[in-house]
């Protein structure tokens, strides 16, 4: 519990942090108040034999393990004795208590009762956190009293305990709860701000727990938080044990018309002494220095663990876990680096003695809102590739991302490559003959015997015609011939050409069609012409290819340039 309405009083203290924000740092976690937390969400008795808090605390473990927050568990030792009657009206009799009541002065503490089954959930937590990795540190009497004294040493960064008397004991920056959803969270109070806002420090929480109640007082019956608070605040933080330790709480019972009905007042200094001096192990105990100590994660080990409690198979234990461990060993590597630089030590990726897990970049990602990369892993059995932030790989191994980038570079302009017409020769040597027989039908005024001028020209200009609409449309049709549209006049000329040799183009009503091949505005005039007859007894009049039989016309001369120039425009976007 801690003490009574504390909480309450700290709450404009409260942070909520992400949970990123733990990444390399090192945590005591109060481990009975997290199971508490745990077996509160699963109360029922076949959420118990599932052992769905042990599953919850798997995955809060793992999800520290990823941000390389060094995991470090403090169990409860003895009960205290000044505790005792808290604890005996918590299970409601008394017969875990060896000594009669005569004899409870004389009780300095009381050992647990190391069968129940809280206890055997305390010892399955502990199994699971070896084979991760997490080493457990046995406290002498109160579990928040030692990670107080470690994070107060500054051993850890900070502690998660939900009992509000972690304060008391010296603790400064206290993780109330933590979540996994969204990104995950942690609700965070840190000492200092309790001091700036509330202007209380430790020895004023001490008396606020004499004031309203807490496991090792029972406090004054009927005082209200805001009395208390106000109380603390007229004493000041320098004086107020002093105070209570020296007149005890019979001003506070009179000044306020509470109740005197609190034992006497030499237990004040006991409860005093119990906050400000907890029978903890030392910062430089050999016990605290092999819990600080860092230990292997067994992959095997805990596959049978996984195994045995959740009946998972070991592929499903590595889905769980190996990202986690690769994604932690990324981030040493990275804190590796950094240290280097600092050191004015830059040495290449390839010439650091430690190798970077990181084998390389696959594809970018966005993970809960965050840039990531797709990566795979070195001499990770059983892990071949998992996301990971792409802030960390920046940290880590920039180098990796700069080979990403290249190599995304390469396949674009492979994929370029790619789309280019494949018969590139072929085509151009279409396109020359296209070319080379426009010329011809432009530019030679004597295509055929003269004597015989109507019959062979028509003859004539049918042929060229049926050649220049199949190479037309064998050039047309190759793939990625694009055509600019500064040329679609050029191209419609052509696509007119084609038509004159296509059945369906050709009306089918009784009448000359007169189909000028120079200019698209054909002029009122007589022409010499040939007459060609088709099976539908319908007369196509084809205009001779020049106004004269030996002179080229100005507008013949500017048409053929212009076709000129519209091949070369297209040789020149095939090449």
């Amino acid at each position: 519990m801690g003490v009574k309405n504390l909480w309450d009083i700290l709450e404009s203290c409260k942070k909520t942090v992400p949970l990123h924000n733990l990444q390399n740092k090192r945590v005591c976690v109060d481990l009975s108040c997290w199971m508490v937390q745990l077996q509160n969400v699963s109360k029922s008795h076949a959420c118990l034999k599932e052992k769905v808090h042990l599953r919850g605390l798997f995955h809060r473990l793992r999800a520290l393990i990823a941000l390389n927050c060094t995991v470090v568990f403090v169990s409860d030792g003895s009960i205290p004795a000044i505790k005792l009657s808290t604890y005996r009206r918590r299970l409601n009799n008394g017969k875990e208590v060896a000594q009669n009541e005569t004899n409870l002065h004389k009780v300095t503490s009381l050992r647990r009762n190391m069968g129940s089954e809280f206890s055997c959930m305390i010892k399955e937590a502990k199994v699971l956190g070896m084979a991760l990795g997490i080493s457990c540190l046995n406290g002498i009497e109160e579990a928040e009293a030692q990670c107080a004294l470690l994070n107060s040493e500054s051993l850890c960064d900070g502690c998660f305990s939900s009992d509000s008397d972690i304060f008391l004991f010296g603790a400064r920056t206290v993780y109330r709860d933590i979540c996994l959803g969204d990104g995950g969270y942690v609700v965070c109070y840190e000492m200092a701000d309790i001091e700036r806002k509330l202007g209380f420090g430790r020895d004023s929480l001490i008396a606020l727990s004499l004031l309203l109640g807490s496991d090792y007082y029972p406090g004054v019956h009927g005082l209200g938080p805001e009395s208390a608070c106000q109380i603390v605040k007229s004493i000041g933080d320098k004086f107020i044990l002093k105070k209570f330790a020296y007149e005890g709480l019979g001003w506070v019972k009179k000044s306020k018309g509470a109740e005197n009905n609190i034992g006497r007042d030499d237990t004040i200094v006991e409860v005093i002494n119990a906050y400000l001096k907890p029978k903890c192990h030392s910062a430089d105990s050999d016990v605290v220095l092999r819990a600080l100590a860092q230990y292997p994660f067994e992959r095997i080990k805990l596959q049978q663990i996984c195994a045995e409690f959740f009946e998972w198979p070991s592929e499903r234990t590595d889905g769980y876990i190996l990202p986690g461990i690769a994604e932690r060993d990324l981030r040493r590597f990275a804190n590796l680096r950094l240290t280097s630089s600092e050191l004015g030590l830059n040495l290449p990726l390839h010439e650091i003695p430690v190798k970077c897990p990181l084998s390389e970049i696959i594809k970018s990602r966005r993970a809960q809102g965050r840039e990531c990369y797709e990566v795979s892993w070195k001499d990770m059995d059983g892990l071949e590739t998992s996301i990971v932030p792409a802030d960390l790989i920046e940290s880590a191994c920039p180098e990796k991302i700069s080979e990403f980038e290249e190599r995304k570079a390469l396949r674009k302009k492979q994929n370029v490559q790619k789309r280019r017409p494949k018969k590139k020769a072929e085509t151009t040597a279409s396109l020359a003959e296209l070319d080379l027989t426009l010329q011809n039908l432009l530019l030679d005024n004597n295509l055929e015997d003269k004597t015989d001028n109507n019959v062979s020209e028509s003859d004539s200009s049918g042929r060229i015609l049926g050649e220049i609409t199949a190479m037309a449309e064998s050039d047309l049709n190759t793939e990625n011939l694009i055509l600019s549209r500064d040329n679609r006049e050029n191209n419609e000329w052509i696509q007119n050409i084609s038509n004159i040799t296509s059945n369906e183009t050709v009306p089918s009503i009784d009448k000359n069609v007169v189909i000028d091949l120079l200019s698209p505005t054909p002029i009122k005039q007589s022409h010499n012409s040939s007459k060609f007859h088709r099976s539908s007894d319908q007369n196509i009049e084809v205009i001779n290819l020049s106004d004269s039989e030996n002179e080229v016309s100005p507008e013949h001369k500017e048409k053929a340039k212009e076709l000129r120039l519209f091949l070369a425009s297209i040789r020149n976007e095939i090449h």
